[in-house]
């Protein structure tokens, strides 16, 4: 089942417990996929987006959901 909801920086930021800055700082430097909607200058990814780039990143140990 794909999950269609949209996050936001803040979303993306709480997921990989950093701060929305930090979030921002890897889309700048190309860290973060391209964002799949915009909304009024705004982007958003899609949930699924985002835990696929997450199992993908450098350093990521299998993280279960929910640690």
């Amino acid at each position: 089942m794909t999950d269609r909801r949209l996050w936001s920086y803040k979303d993306i930021a709480a997921h990989i417990r950093v701060q929305p800055d930090t979030v921002r700082s890897y889309r700048k430097h190309g860290l973060l996929p391209p964002p799949d909607h915009v909304e009024g200058g705004k982007p958003y990814w899609y949930a699924d987006t985002v835990r696929a780039w997450v199992a993908s990143r450098p350093g990521n140990r299998g993280r279960r959901a929910g640690d």
